[in-house]
């Protein structure tokens, strides 16, 4: 258990007191009473005041050594999600400064969207962590010690929730941890997940640690007495520490590659803190001159640092009594990266461009790669998948023939090497060689491989088969960007070409005149300005066409396929309608009004509908016909007064073709928490979207709460609820109806 844990803010400040570094305390202190202010009267699930947790965090964030404003928005990262009728990002800019709401902003959960998959809705909230992280690292930094916290009081949740919150942490916050560096942080999480995931396996693990610690305490303490004994007659200074192997590691190991207990030979490992790397290597020679090294468990972290920045020696060596244990060598500079990462390292004051900045922004070149993942595809499938690859997958080290190393995931291929190194050389390669020999450019290299990239100046450019080849998030990113750019006239024939293959799958007789239809429509719901677009991102891979796929089965179906019997209750209204025989005639509004030839069309201000929403219309007194959603509460009004069952008839949207620039009104209102510039930001969205507002007046609900009603122009519904959407993201909004 974690003890001395500060409850209270006065706690926290006179912790921080008590440090020797200099921390802004007036500034923290107004944070965290702002945040127990804010958060008064809020509780756990334990029962505890729920401020005891932001402290906590901020307790964490504190421990890491971590400056004055990730401390304040560790205080403050609940209170905007939380207490949204309190505060906003804009209040706590005003109070604590803009760097402090921009770590705020990355801490808090996505609002609510539009998207009925919680899968979908999850992957756009973890976007936008990965694009907080690319901005400022603090934001992941605070988010582990928020996840850290909630991990140690899992206790008081219900067991199906603390197995939901154990698994997503072992797959998604741990591997963040370990992609960071950030070592103690990630044995902590790893440890007290797994008791909640596997507590038999656990247990076991656990009685066997002390097994282990009983049976050979008196061997390791001997040995580390002779280690001491000997770097002190070399007039060595260090520092010697024993480290047990933690649980997690060891059930790891026995049941990911089915090994027993007498099997992991790293049980206990000897940690070995000197000056400066030469001492490392010295007391190498040392170690190796006192125990019989053991074959192949030799690894020099220094020369080739992990991805992770950590760097040490590690050697496994056979004691006195035949029992293995490993021996890790680093500098005290080294400990502190491996004990806390790039967080060891990170530097906040701005225009830093030291060689070790330099070093820190190379290794969270990954972060980058997922940001241009996120730019170059609008696949969530393919942002998820170069996730676990940038985070999980094994490193291998392979050279340049200049000797520079270049770190790749276990797996990649010769393509990703080549674009590691350039983007320049991968769009050139013609071939490689891997130590001298011509292979093909989808080897997969392994540690320790010399590799040659073979450009020419005439080349043409990657083959779109490189994308279904390329392993990394970088390289298909390149390869996709080479595509967008150079290629637009081939996507397009290729994204085409891939739509007319699925359509004769599902609708062999489809005509190209139904297909361009039918693709003008779905291509103008997923927001493309045309079909082309749509198609140049299909062609160069920044689209799946299983993305798709669905959207035009429908709109086919809807559109020229076989009508089916409506089952709505409004759809049955407009069946019931005695009208004459169709004649398709399209009238004015882009609407066809079945029966009436030419005909004048309004749309009803009582529910005005928009393209995509069934209709029925309403034959007027010398205004032409009314058209109005079949869901209309007037319809079943109106339908009850028998002079008027007659003057019902059937509609429909005219194709897309016919209505493509056409423009329709809409209304909505918009419930919001009264605060400061909430109008400003809404107009400032619509004006974003380029979408004309035609009129606006607000109203008062009560003290807090007012009602914006607004009538704006748009294309169809699925604009308008792209637009509410974004209306969603904005603070302080609470409600949005039609």
């Amino acid at each position: 258990m974690v003890k001395n844990v500060c409850s209270t803010v006065p706690q926290l400040i006179d912790k921080i007191s008590g440090l020797s570094r200099k921390y802004d305390i007036e500034k923290i202190r107004k944070a965290g009473e702002y945040a127990a202010k804010l958060h008064e009267g809020q509780f756990r699930v334990s029962g505890e005041p729920y401020v005891s947790h932001p402290i906590a965090v901020a307790e964490i964030v504190i421990d890491l050594g971590l400056d004055d404003n990730s401390i304040c928005a560790a205080l403050l990262h609940d209170t905007v999600e939380d207490c949204p009728d309190k505060t906003n990002l804009k209040e706590i800019e005003k109070l604590f400064g803009a760097e402090v709401s921009m770590l705020v902003d990355g801490l808090t959960k996505l609002p609510a969207l539009n998207i009925e998959d919680k899968e979908e809705a999850q992957i756009e909230s973890i976007r936008k962590m990965v694009l907080a992280m690319s901005k400022d690292i603090r934001v992941i930094f605070i988010k582990l010690c928020d996840r850290l916290h909630n991990i140690r009081t899992l206790d008081a949740k219900p067991e199906a929730k603390r197995r939901v919150t154990a698994l997503e942490t072992m797959h998604v916050y741990a591997p963040l941890a370990h992609r960071l560096g950030m070592r103690k942080l990630k044995h902590e999480l790893e440890d007290r997940c797994i008791a909640y995931l596997d507590p038999i396996g656990y247990s076991e693990v656990e009685r066997y640690k002390q097994e282990m610690c009983d049976r050979y305490e008196s061997m390791f303490s001997k040995v580390q007495d002779e280690i001491r004994k000997k770097l002190a007659d070399n007039h060595i200074e260090f520092e010697l520490s024993g480290r047990i192997k933690t649980a997690y590691s060891i059930y790891k190991k026995m049941y990911d590659k089915s090994k027993t207990f007498e099997e992991i030979y790293d049980f206990y490992a000897m940690r070995v803190i000197v000056n400066t790397e030469l001492d490392c290597y010295t007391v190498l020679g040392i170690i190796h001159e006192m125990f019989y090294p053991r074959e192949g468990r030799f690894k020099d972290y220094i020369s080739t640092p992990k991805s992770n920045m950590y760097q040490a020696i590690h050697t496994t060596v056979i004691g006195h009594d035949g029992i293995p244990f490993e021996v890790q060598i680093r500098t005290r500079e080294m400990h502190r990266v491996a004990e806390y990462g790039v967080c060891a390292h990170w530097k906040y004051k701005t225009g830093d461009n030291s060689k070790n900045g330099d070093n820190i922004n190379e290794r969270l070149g990954w972060i980058s790669s997922l940001v241009e993942t996120e730019n170059t595809t609008n696949d969530s499938d393919e942002f998820i998948n170069a996730l676990k690859t940038d985070i999980f997958q094994d490193e291998i080290y392979v050279f340049t023939p200049k000797g520079k190393a270049i770190i790749l995931s276990k797996g990649d291929t010769v393509i990703d090497f080549a674009y590691a190194i350039h983007s320049g050389v991968g769009n050139s390669m013609v071939g490689a060689k891997i130590n001298g020999m011509i292979v093909p450019i989808d080897r997969a290299p392994q540690t320790g491989d010399i590799i040659e990239i073979i450009t020419s100046s005439s080349s043409k450019g990657p083959s779109r088969d490189w994308l279904k080849i390329a392993k990394t998030t970088s390289a298909r990113a390149k390869i996709r960007s080479f595509f967008k750019k150079e290629k637009r006239a081939e996507n397009i024939v290729a994204g085409k070409s891939i739509v007319d293959t699925e359509f004769k799958k599902f609708a062999s007789s489809s005509t190209e005149q139904q297909r361009a239809d039918t693709v003008a429509a779905v291509s103008q719901r997923m927001g493309y300005m045309t079909s082309e677009d749509m198609y140049n991102d299909l062609g160069y891979g920044g689209l799946s066409y299983s993305k798709i796929e669905a959207k035009i089965r429908d709109e086919y179906e809807r559109s020229f396929g076989k009508k089916e019997e409506p089952e709505s209750s409004h759809e049955s209204i407009v069946e019931q309608i005695n009208v004459s025989t169709p004649k398709n005639v399209a009238s004015s509004g882009g609407v066809i009004v079945d029966g009436l030839e030419g005909c004048l069309v309004k749309f009803a201000k009582c529910c005005r509908p928009l393209p995509g929403d069934s209709i029925i219309g309403f034959i007027t007194r010398g205004h032409g016909v009314s058209v109005h959603s079949a869901d209309c509460p007037n319809i079943a009004l109106s339908r009850s007064n028998p002079e008027n069952v007659d003057r019902w008839v059937s509609a429909r949207w005219a194709e897309i073709k016919e209505r493509t620039s056409a423009l329709y009104e809409a209304q909505m209102g918009i419930t919001v928490y009264d605060r400061n510039g909430i109008l400003a930001d809404i107009i400032s969205v619509f004006s974003d979207m380029k979408v004309q507002l035609l009129q606006i007046n607000t109203s008062n609900i009560n003290e807090n709460e007012i009602l914006i009603n607004l009538r704006i122009s748009c294309k169809n519904v699925d604009h308008y609820n792209s637009i509410v959407s974004r209306i969603r993201s904005v603070e302080s909004v609470k409600e949005i109806r039609r």
